[in-house]
């Protein structure tokens, strides 16, 4: 064995001294068992920058209100979804820079500034004090936080094969629990005077930015991550004595060895034309177009009066709802997604999901004819059940997206899914927030009164993501190893 070399292996791959894609190989490949710390920091980065996307839906709606912007009351849903749709606009216009970034000078840098941003931009949302300006800092927050789309290119390099499935489903749960977490601390802190008039007196710091404290204690998070990032490797390859032995580094990280050129996607090449990707992430944005105008609509509807149709919850009972559906989602991506995706494959899965989420999505009105404690349970098994068929949907395209593309365009390739999701997720919960609205305005209609078109609409989404997926599954079946016997 050479100096230069750790190891010769089959493929003549060497692993350079000063590479840090190569340390993280070497790692796994003499360590194959499944890393926890490396599971907890990908948990918490994601968690950081997950529970701002939604935090504000509880209390959007009182904010809109108190700016005092919106003429009547059936206006302030669409106020609050031009509001909530500002930080995906940011988010759709980076999401590529932020990946090509990635791809050029590494994953750690732009982990680092994306949990930056949450630090300093969520606050002074807190302090918005007119509509405009909560729009601009929930814009500047999309924007420079290139978090999520990063993060699923480093899951893909940071754990073995035979882990991808649980890291993959880490990223989704946390995901998840962030974007019910950040609801959960909404309804819970968002007008602190009122709610601990002890502990937060009238008059006060408090009682001047009402919604202040929920952003405070996610930033406190995002403070934690950006120390913790400090440790966390960097997976990106960067040899200095050409081509070669990145294509060598990418041969063995890919299934197999790459020895079988047709199984290879051609370096460098337009990922624009890249079907499988293209494929994958156009279902993907499909379903988050539903999945946040679900959520806008949810979060709306649930504090809406029973006159337009809602459930007339306090903030408090809606953020136990989320969190009753946030514990079902770790303990159901943790302990059984990995085990069902092995058992049944991802695209199978997947498309299981998207059949059973029609049906639970369309009876959310008729479980609003309950009142009392058979609401609440109800409302919040029906909730859990959907996010764990949403975040199971998600996952699976997870691991598709980063199957079909090597290394040193993954990160552009997740940039790409970013920015095909964050358009779709600009128009979620603006378009959800415009529909609840309408409905609003027609309790009495004879076709799918008030609330019932708003769930029926966003089944109609889902209903075209399905298909587009079967099409998917029966064309592209060699972008999955499961799919391929």
């Amino acid at each position: 064995m050479g100096e230069e070399n750790v190891r010769e292996p089959s493929l003549n791959e060497k692993y350079y001294e000063n590479c840090p894609g190569c340390k993280v190989d070497q790692a796994k490949e003499l360590n194959p068992g499944l890393s926890i710390r490396n599971l907890l920091i990908v948990w918490i980065v994601i968690l950081s920058a997950a529970m701002p996307i939604s935090s504000l839906y509880p209390f959007l709606y009182l904010m809109v209100r108190d700016f005092n912007i919106a003429k009547t009351e059936a206006n302030i849903s669409s106020y609050a979804g031009y509001l909530g749709s500002s930080f995906m606009l940011g988010r759709a216009l980076t999401s590529i820079m932020w990946g090509t970034i990635a791809d050029r000078i590494g994953r750690k840098p732009v982990l680092i500034i994306g949990v930056i941003s949450v630090v300093i931009f969520n606050p002074l949302f807190g302090l918005s004090t007119s509509f405009w300006m909560a729009i601009i800092m929930r814009f500047l927050l999309g924007s420079l936080c290139g978090v999520l789309g990063t993060i699923k290119a480093y899951v893909s390099e940071l754990f073995r094969e035979e882990h991808q499935a649980i890291g993959f489903s880490t990223v989704t749960a946390a995901s998840g629990l962030g974007i019910i977490i950040g609801p959960a601390l909404g309804g819970y802190l968002a007008k602190p005077v009122e709610k601990y008039p002890h502990i937060f007196l009238k008059g006060s710091f408090w009682d001047k930015f009402p919604y202040l404290l929920p952003c405070i204690i996610i930033s406190g998070l995002a403070f934690a991550a950006t120390i913790v990032c400090i440790w966390i490797p960097e997976t990106l390859h960067n040899h200095n004595d050409g081509n070669k032995s990145i294509d060598e580094a990418e041969d063995l990280e890919n299934e197999g060895g790459g020895t079988d050129k047709d199984k290879k996607i051609e370096k460098n090449e337009n990922l624009l034309l890249n079907w499988p990707l293209m494929s994958a992430i156009l279902v993907y944005s499909l379903n988050t177009l539903q999945d946040n105008a679900y959520h806008e609509v949810f979060s709306l509807w649930v504090v809406s009066p029973p006159r337009l149709g809602g459930l007339n919850f306090t903030t408090n009972n809606a953020g136990n709802v989320l969190s009753i559906a946030g514990l079902a989602l770790i303990i159901y991506q943790v302990c059984a997604f990995p085990f069902l995706e092995k058992a049944l494959g991802t695209i199978n899965i997947t498309r299981i999901s998207g059949v059973l989420s029609i049906p639970l999505v369309q009876s959310f009105p008729f479980i609003a004819m309950y009142s009392g404690i058979a609401l609440f349970i109800l409302i919040s098994i029906a909730s859990a059940l959907r996010m764990l068929l949403s975040m199971t949907i998600a996952t699976g395209l997870f691991l598709i997206q980063n199957r079909v593309v090597e290394q040193h365009q993954r990160g552009e390739a997740n940039g790409i899914a970013m920015t095909f999701m964050s358009i779709f997720t600009v128009i979620g919960p603006a378009s959800g927030g415009a529909v609840l609205s309408w409905s609003q305005k027609r309790m009495n209609a004879s076709f799918f009164p008030g609330i019932h078109m708003v769930f029926f609409v966003i089944n109609i989404i889902s209903v075209v993501g399905l298909v587009m997926l079967i099409i998917f599954v029966r064309d592209k079946k060699k972008i999955c190893s499961d799919e391929q016997n």
